[in-house]
């Protein structure tokens, strides 16, 4: 016997019809319109025919208009700018973002097969590149606020190119075009962090030293993150500015 199963909850995102508009123009040179409002019954059938009252006028402009200015406010502060932005760029097609992290725990996810314990560790402090689609990350030697002349030494992670790109994997990025500068740095800080790291991009350690070594001491002893450790990528904060 066939039976069904509900495959609803899988679809995301489900919109149900809530009210209708309906329009009507009389004929002749001297046009008139009247709009006329239904509400929709649970089987989305219109019901309960009226005018379309002042109020419903007043919510329905609301809402074309905050619709309208969704992508302006892409990557505009929700107050006061953080102190960790450097620069930023709003539009919303190349829009983009860089700002620095000071040194700080944090969960840490690896593959199986790299030998290395996922847990909490020590991180050192970081800048951060990214726009809706990218993430480029590089070290710093100090959680003191950078400069345009502040050396970038290369992230000791897994996972990453020589020029800072990130490989990200199968993670589903997706920034939103009404993502505050707030919500747009939280975002891709998640990305990384919550992402498994799997394997040294290239040939050469992004550490002085073995990598691997470096972290599974990390994860065991909680100690903060050895500077003496980082590697120099002969690149300043200036590099990275446009």
């Amino acid at each position: 016997m066939n039976t069904a199963t509900d495959i609803t909850q899988s679809f995301g995102t489900l919109y149900y019809p809530k009210s209708a508009l309906v329009f009507y123009e009389s004929k002749g040179l001297s046009k008139e319109v009247y709009v006329e409002h239904f509400d929709m019954d649970k089987n989305g059938s219109p019901i309960n025919a009226h005018p379309l009252t002042e109020r419903e006028a007043q919510r329905l402009a609301k809402a074309l208009h905050t619709e309208k200015n969704k992508d302006r406010a892409f990557l505009q502060s929700e107050g006061i700018l953080p102190t960790a932005v450097l620069h930023i760029n709003p539009g919303t097609d190349k829009g983009a973002v860089l700002w620095h992290t000071k040194s700080q725990r944090r969960p840490l996810y690896f593959i199986e097969g790299l030998g290395i314990p996922s847990g909490q560790a020590f991180v050192p402090a970081m800048v951060w590149q990214a726009d809706k689609n990218s993430l480029r990350v590089f070290a710093l030697s100090s959680d003191r606020r950078p400069t345009a002349n502040t050396p970038l030494y290369c992230a000791p992670f897994f996972n990453i190119y020589e020029d800072g790109r990130v490989c990200m994997g199968s993670v589903s990025i997706d920034i939103k075009n009404s993502a505050s500068v707030e919500e747009f740095t939280r975002a891709w800080e998640d990305y990384f962090f919550n992402s498994y790291f799997s394997h040294l991009m290239g040939e050469n350690s992004p550490v002085k030293g073995n990598c691997v070594g470096l972290w599974k001491e990390l994860i065991a002893t909680n100690r903060t993150f050895p500077k003496e450790m980082l590697k120099k990528n002969n690149k300043t904060l200036k590099n990275l500015l446009p």
